[in-house]
């Protein structure tokens, strides 16, 4: 009977503790490109803050690669994306990015997670695997990245509409 009881509490403090990281996701709620729920991807989320106050909400970088590409001359006036350790909001730019390791990436073949803290990147590195990168190079990935999956969607509609006559 105890270790019920047991069992439930802490079933129940697992639901609350999932329930709080949900709330405490800004908005939107989904990714302007993709469509995919951030709250659940909180770990791999970004925020862009454009100097005209405008903001999109992203799940990852590869969306924010993605969604930079069509800005056009907008200017970044932020860009966030969570600490993979504690979901909380960091700088980007400044951010400590591990890319790869057996760790799945959100949406993406080659996964890329931001840390605030060297340390926290070395510890997931030392039990994941991966590469420490700077920005720069994270980001250089995702538009690569970003860039081959158009170009594969590109030719798929191209092989389509050949189909079609």
């Amino acid at each position: 009977m105890k270790s019920i009881v047991l069992l439930l509490i802490i079933i129940l403090l697992l639901v609350y503790s999932l329930a709080r990281a949900m709330d405490s996701v800004e908005s939107p709620k989904s990714c302007k490109q993709c469509g995919m729920d951030r709250p659940t991807f909180a770990q791999s989320r970004m925020l862009i803050v454009y100097s005209d106050g405008a903001t999109v909400g992203l799940c990852r970088l590869h969306c924010a690669a993605e969604e930079l590409q069509h800005a056009g001359d907008k200017q970044v006036s932020s860009l966030m994306v969570a600490d993979y350790s504690t979901k909380e909001l960091i700088d980007a730019r400044t951010a400590i990015w591990v890319v790869g390791g057996k760790k799945k990436g959100v949406m993406t073949a080659t996964a890329k997670w931001a840390f605030a803290r060297t340390e926290d990147a070395r510890k997931f590195v030392a039990e994941n695997g991966g590469i420490v990168n700077s920005f720069d190079r994270a980001m250089n990935f995702a538009t690569m990245e970003a860039m081959e999956q158009a170009a594969e969607e590109r030719a798929v509609e191209s092989e389509l509409l050949r189909e079609l006559r």
